[in-house]
Formats: structure tokens, sequence, C-alpha cells
């Protein structure tokens, strides 16, 4: 077991004299003219993992006096899965139109032309700081710094440990990229999201800050230190739900100290709070079979978890804190119950802060700006969708919800009254089949409109800004649902293949580097032959089983194509490259 040595809670007034070995700052001369803003969003915890809504087993303290100070969205969406919410969040946009609708398989990678909250931050004079998960492509102009944020730290891949993060990171004393360049961490790594989020917060910096805030946690492997463990054993706990509850235990003494530190240094009169989690529970919704303990688990009543269509799959926790003052304020201690998605983030976030959008592209979202500060309420008569998809094609009705205020329409043929029953026990589709012919119709109208995000493909450059390009086999585009996305995949040796969706940025020469295992690595592959095809291309390879990487020159057009690779072992098995370096070197060659 890894021990976390953390400051407690109670070495709060010892930190605010000294943190990162410097005096605790003052208040700036002058306050800001527009309120920081600080966007938390934990991974797959659910509306039930938190104390205030009714969990009486999980501890949260600065969770639930976070939900006592704020205005709450009750009834506020997400997608059912990461990469697809994440998407709309930063666009205002539903997932599918900015090309994510999965987590894997080259479908979790974003549009580069959509305009991401940071860059309308960035462009409102915010300095904007990303910590923690990404989650919509790790290559060139998919990148967080590609996409308006100035400074990143920040995982490859779904999750601490996945392909393409940085090799044999496991949560503790781990290594993250910070604005391009690998940086190794002292300390688990939500402690180090919070802990780099509050440097960039603290910098000496007279513009207001955005901070993204994204923790992997409480997504699985669920990893923390035994002592946030230990209580819920002790409670009757089953062991994979007591590390779940664990997990979360740790953010919530994070946010803790974030706020105590924001009021410390008079930050926190100026700073908007907002917290949401990017789909429903992953663990917390039951007992895992097999697993000893007296709980059960607690969904708030809801029907489904993540990845699910039912409400369990998609609602989440949604509270919005910024103190009344000279710059506005919110009030608290309120709900608004109106239909709201993830999709009107960014128009809120917008209108609260004074911003302007290009407008290049339209927004699905409305903003929530007047409701959220009382004035007026919340749009009302709204029809809202989220769907997961998880596959290389989209597919019409799959698990997939119409939302209007009232009911639900699951896979275009159930019909729950949501108000009459929140756990979504008695379809009433036979008893109103007029409203779901209506609500089918809105859904086709929807699903028409996304049919030209249905026929493209984000992809990644080659000879850009990003050289070497170093791409993981979690990104290859395949049917195939067992795509090697994880570093346990390249251990135990998948087999299967997919190509990478690139763009050639510049004709000329590309060295091509094929390995099984991470290039730094220098690891034996133990196969005999390799082969590459792209752009036309197709050459093969013999190849030594001592070999750690196959070498590939040739020459490349510029525009988009597919790049596949195939490694064959001895036994005659075949399995695509799981890491391939890609690097331009200069004009094409006159061989």
């Amino acid at each position: 077991m890894h021990t976390v040595r953390l400051p407690a809670l109670t070495l709060l007034p010892l930190l605010a004299l000294c943190v990162h070995g410097r005096a605790a700052l003052a208040r700036p001369a002058g306050r800001p003219v527009a309120p920081n803003v600080i966007l938390i969003v934990t991974d797959d915890q659910g509306y039930g993992d938190v104390g205030a809504h009714g969990n009486r087993m999980l501890s949260t303290p600065h969770l639930d006096r976070l939900h006592a100070e704020s205005v709450r969205l009750t009834n506020f969406h997400v997608d059912p899965t990461c990469s697809p919410s994440r998407s709309a969040l930063l666009s205002g946009r539903y997932s599918t139109r900015t090309g994510v609708w999965h987590t894997i398989m080259g479908r979790s990678l974003m549009d580069p032309g959509e305009e991401t909250l940071a860059e309308v931050f960035a462009a409102g004079g915010y300095r904007t700081g990303l910590f923690g998960k990404w989650h919509l492509g790790d290559n060139a102009p998919l990148r967080p710094q590609d996409q308006g944020f100035e400074r990143a730290v920040w995982h490859h891949g779904g999750g601490v440990g996945q392909g393409p993060d940085h090799w044999g990171n496991d949560y503790f004393d781990d290594t993250y990229d910070v604005d391009g360049e690998w940086r190794s961490f002292d300390g688990y790594c939500t402690d180090v999201w919070f802990r780099e989020a509050l440097a960039f917060i603290e910098a000496q910096d007279e513009r207001p800050f955005f901070a993204y805030l994204s923790t992997n946690a409480p997504h699985g492997p669920y990893l923390v230190d035994e002592s946030y463990v230990r209580p819920y054993l002790e409670a009757g706990v089953p062991p994979t739900l007591a590390q779940f509850y664990g997990m979360i235990a740790n953010i919530d003494e994070n946010i803790g100290r974030l706020r105590a530190r924001l009021e410390q240094t008079g930050l926190a009169d100026d700073t908007l709070i907002v917290f949401l989690t990017d789909n429903g529970t992953a663990a917390g919704h039951a007992r895992r079979e097999g697993e000893e303990g007296t709980w059960e688990g607690f969904n708030a009543g809801m029907r489904g978890h993540k990845g699910s269509p039912y409400e369990g799959g998609h609602r989440v926790p949604f509270f919005a804190h910024w103190p009344a003052g000279g710059l506005g304020g919110l009030g608290g201690g309120r709900d608004i119950d109106a239909l709201s998605a993830h999709i009107d983030v960014l128009p809120t976030l917008a209108q609260l802060c004074g911003l302007k959008r290009s407008g290049a592209r339209h927004l699905d979202g409305v903003s929530l700006a007047v409701a959220l500060r009382g004035e007026a309420p919340a749009p009302a008569g709204r029809t809202l969708f989220v769907h997961s998809q998880r596959v290389e094609v989209p597919r019409k009705w799959r698990q997939s919800a119409v939302m209007t205020e009232r009911f639900r329409l699951v896979d275009g043929r159930e019909l729950y009254d949501v108000l009459e029953d929140p756990g979504q026990t008695r379809d009433l589709a036979q008893e109103h089949p007029a409203r779901v012919t209506a609500l089918r119709a809105r859904y086709e109208a929807w699903w028409a409109s996304l049919s030209q995000p249905l026929g493209e493909t984000v992809r990644i450059h080659l000879g850009g800004v990003e050289n070497p390009a170093s791409l993981m086999s979690h990104d290859w585009h395949t049917e195939d649902r067992g795509t090697p996305w994880h570093q346990n995949h390249v251990r135990n040796g998948y087999v299967g293949n997919g190509p990478w969706a690139v763009d050639v940025q510049r004709a000329g020469e590309y060295e091509l580097l094929l390995s099984r295992w991470p290039l730094q690595l220098e690891r034996a592959m133990d196969v005999v032959q390799a082969s590459v095809s792209v752009a036309g291309s197709e050459l093969t390879l013999p190849i030594e089983p001592q070999a750690t990487r196959a070498r590939f020159v040739l020459d490349l057009p510029a525009g988009p194509t597919e790049l596949l690779t195939t490694l064959r072992r001895g036994s005659g098995e075949e399995h695509g490259a799981y890491f391939t370096a890609a690097r331009y070197l200069g004009a094409p060659s006159k061989r």
C-alpha cells in the first residue's frame, strides 16, 4: 500500500502562514472587474454520492457546506459517460456535434473548431488553467493547450494509468503532462490537481482566473490511501464501495482545503465556484456481487448508473456558489428545479462573467444566469437529449433519453413520468401513445440535425506543431469494443487492430517508429514482422525478436488519411503497434 502524506485540515492555520514556500497572499489592490471562476468536475460520482443528497453513509462535510451555501440545479443532466459530457460542457453544444460520442476508438476526440470555455475566458482577458482530466484528445490540435488553456497539468487518456498516460502511473507519485512536458510529482493524484490549481490561483497576476479542476477520481481503479477507506470498511461498507467512498472523502477534504485557502487570501468573495460531475455513479449504486458488507449503496432513489439512459446515468449534482458582493454574486441556499444540462454551462458562465463568444457555431445550451441570480425563472418547456453510444458509428435510439420537465422517453419506446415516478418503475408508453409519438418526433428532428458530424472524423495532426506525434491504440478506429485502451491491455498483449485517423500537415519525409511498448522503455517486442499502411503506401519489414521498435521512412502527401500498423509474433498472431511515433523529417526525399 502506498502511503500518502497530507497536511490535515487542522494544519490550515499553519498553511495560512506559508504555502508553496511563500507568505500568504493579500487581496490584490483593487477588485477584479469580473469574478474568478473555479469549475470543479469529478469523475463517475453520481447524484447519490453526496451526503447532502441523502447518503447517510458517505461523509462529505465540505461538499455539504458548499451545497448549503449554493444555488442548486436539482434537475441537471449530462451524458452518461465521460468524454461526451466534457465536450458538451466545454462547448455548450451536444457532444455528438463536437465529434465525441465514445470514450475511446478515436471518438473521444473533440473537433478543434469548437470554441471552448477556455477560449471564451481567454478572449475575455482571463488566465486559464486545466488541472487533472481532459479526455478529449492527447495529440495536436486537440490538447488543452491547443484549446485555450495557457496552463495545463494533466494526465493523458481517460484516466491515470490508461494507455496514453505516462507508463506506470498508478495515482501515487506519478508523472503528468505540464504544458507539453512530462514532470514527476509527489503525492496522490487528486491532491496534486488541487495543489497545482492553488498555485495557479495564487500566482501574482492582475487578470481574473478560470481554473478547470477536473479530477480523475473517483473513476476506477479505486485507489486511495487506506486511511480514507478504513472508516467505511468498519461501518460495513463492501470493499469496492469503501474504496470509492474513500476517494470521494479525499476529494471532499481537498474542496475544504481549497475553500479555506480562498477565504484566507481574500479571494472567496470574488470567486464563483461551480461543482458538478460527469455522469452517474460508477460504484455507489449497489453492493457488488460476492462482496461482504451491510451497506447496499445509495442512488438517491434513481434507476440506472453510469452509461445508462435512465435517470441514474445522467442526472448529477450542480452547485453554483458566489457570495453576494460588489461584483454581483448569486446568494445561495436555494434550489432551481427546471430542466437543465451540461450544454448550459458555457452560455451561463459567459453571461455571469460578461464574456462574448465568437458566435461561429450555434449553441444548443441556454444561459441560466438570471435564474441563478434569482432575477427570473429558468427557461421552461425545454426538450433535452442525452445518449450513450460507445460504438464507432452512432445508432439511432441507442441508450437514449428524451427529457422534458415531466417525462422521459427512454430508447424511443419506454415512457416515464419522473414527477410521479422518479424511480422510473412504471412504463406509461402504452397508456400515452400520443405523447410517445410527439417525443419521438422531437428526437427524430434532433437526430437529423446531427447528420453532418456523424459523417465526419476528428483527426490527429502529423507534422504540425507537435513533432513527433506519439500515438496510442486508445485512439484506433475499430468496431471491436475491446480496443486496447489501458496499459494492462498492452501488458497482456491484447490481439486487435485498427487505424488512426490522421491529417498530414506537411507533405514530406516522415519517420514512423512502431512498438509494442512505450518507446522510452526500450523493451524487446518479441515480434518477427512489422507492417505499415498509410496514404496508399504499404511497407513490410522483418524484425528481430529482441528489437524494441520497427523504423519506417516514407514520403507522405499532405491531407487526411488513415495510418494502420501491424506487428506479427512468432506464433503468427497479429496485432497493431500499440505505440507509434510519427516525425516529420523534411522535404520529400529524392529516392
